[in-house]
């Protein structure tokens, strides 16, 4: 007779966010894989992104409860490990997986004291992250190239880092290090030692930045996914979600489920909760665009994706920042409008598994080249779908930027729970009238939309008024912060 004490179930864990389900999409392990604690054994799309699953636990894989592609309720047992292989028992099976009840008994239990077993990104209590400040090559003596007065003032922003941060927290003495498994297999890969590394996330867990500083090497910024370009070019779009297509077919059904299902219905959620109203103005960003340039040859940027996005965010902040009552949320059941005295800057991401809204958290705290970071790693994240539902709560305003698909503009829907969205058109050379001349000028269309239960015409135009005056006159970013 099998041993009940022997094996261990592995149950999907509780995601929180009001999630209550989760899809497989891979198995990374199959019965009889030797597993280690802390090892992704799978990967599951819940309907907010796409998350790695580790096991708690080491032992030998016994068996897959459920096939790849189903979808499995919070607290269903997924898999099991026998973490006592070598006994005189049965070897593991090698079945398939199946949604059948395994023939031998199973012991239910606990994960272990002071752990919860929690999907990647998760913790067990919400915490949040302070970046590391970059350390800026040159000193104070590197400046944008050019030597323009908006040059000088963004030298003084990039030197500048707003208010102090908190000593990181080390695991004990002789502990194992806390680190996610992708922060453990870089670590493997470029044969640093998770030890000695010094932990600057939340709890003292190890982060990818805590390893690519250890490792002195720099960090090149992936290219973000969606930024306007100077002079309209051909953008390749996002892979689209493989539609099977029948030979004579005259139509196809494509299932709702995972991240499509649930933007569906937070977009119907916003549109029909919160009173949607959007202005529009159309705006010079010559300058900013000579602005970007010059960034690209300062040292304090090296190694970082400077683009017209980093400044359209950093101007949106600075537009909040002069008008702090736009960014806020409706509270229905305790009627009450809550004021948020920080940004949690939303960017809004087109991906395969659909649209998603990842955001930089205390954004209004961070320095041009920390802002620029956090859009390479939110943009990085998100291309590898990899963005965890953690990344996608608290947002309080948010970009779309849908000039990179040669767009002048649109209506934005609100993100559920924010006050405003800005929308981005496409940068495109334009006939303007420029110092009582009409001169060829690099001019985009900004929309913002706000929800006018919190937001009046008259706040509204001045956020969007605001933004588009430091877009024109960038030197503003910094005479107004």
């Amino acid at each position: 007779m099998t041993d009940p004490t022997r094996y261990r179930e592995f149950k999907m864990p509780d995601v929180g966010e009001g999630l209550t389900e989760a899809e497989i999409l891979s198995w990374h392990v199959k019965p009889g894989d030797t597993v280690t604690d802390g090892q992704t054994v799978c990967e599951v799309e819940t309907a907010k992104a796409a998350v790695e699953l580790p096991i708690p636990y080491d032992g030998v894989v016994h068996e897959l409860r459920f096939a790849e592609g189903t979808t499995v309720d919070v607290g269903q047992v997924i898999i099991t490990v026998d973490v006592a292989p070598g006994t005189a028992e049965e070897q593991p099976q090698t079945a398939q997986p199946a949604a059948a009840e395994p023939s031998a008994p199973v012991e239910e239990e606990a994960a272990p004291k002071g752990r919860q077993p929690v999907l990647v990104g998760y913790g067990v209590a919400e915490s949040s992250t302070k970046r590391r400040p970059r350390k800026t090559p040159g000193g104070a003596g590197g400046g944008p190239a050019g030597g323009s007065p908006a040059a000088a003032a963004v030298q003084r922003e990039l030197n500048g880092h707003g208010g102090a941060v908190a000593a990181p927290a080390t695991p004990a003495t002789g502990s194992r290090p806390l680190a996610k498994p992708p922060v453990r297999k870089l670590a493997k890969d470029l044969g640093i030692d998770l030890a000695t590394v010094v932990p600057t996330g939340p709890d003292g867990i190890v982060t990818r930045e805590d390893v690519h500083a250890a490792a002195a090497a720099p960090v090149a910024a992936p290219e973000p996914v969606a930024v306007p370009s100077a002079v309209p070019a051909p953008v390749s779009a996002p892979t689209p979600v493989a539609v099977p297509v029948v030979a004579g077919a005259r139509e196809t059904r494509v299932p709702i489920k995972g991240v499509r299902k649930a933007t569906a219905a937070a977009m119907v959620g916003s549109a029909f909760t919160a009173p949607h109203v959007t202005e529009f103005v159309t705006v010079d960003v010559t300058r900013t665009m000579r602005l970007v340039e010059e960034l690209k040859g300062d040292k304090a940027m090296a190694g970082l994706r400077v683009n017209p996005l980093l400044l359209i965010a950093k101007a949106l902040l600075v537009a909040i920042r002069r008008n702090p009552e736009v960014n806020a949320s409706w509270d229905e059941a305790a009627q009450e409008i809550v004021v948020k005295h920080y940004v949690n800057l939303g960017i809004a991401a087109a991906t395969p598994r659909g649209l998603i809204v990842p955001n930089i958290k205390d954004a209004h705290a961070q320095t041009l080249p920390e802002l620029a970071g956090s859009l390479a790693e939110l943009v990085a994240t998100a291309r590898e779908g990899k963005t965890t539902p953690a990344a996608m709560q608290g947002g309080t305003v948010t970009i779309t930027n849908v000039g990179v698909f040669g767009v002048d503009t649109g209506t934005p829907i609100l993100n559920p729970g924010e006050s405003a969205i800005l929308a981005v058109g496409a940068i495109k050379l334009q006939p303007w009238v420029h110092k009582g001349k009409v001169k060829p000028r690099q001019v985009t269309t900004l929309a913002l939309s706000f929800d006018h239960r919190l937001v009046d015409g008259e706040l509204g135009s001045k956020v969007l008024a605001d933004t588009a005056a430091v877009l024109e006159q960038p030197k503003r970013l910094f005479t107004w912060s």
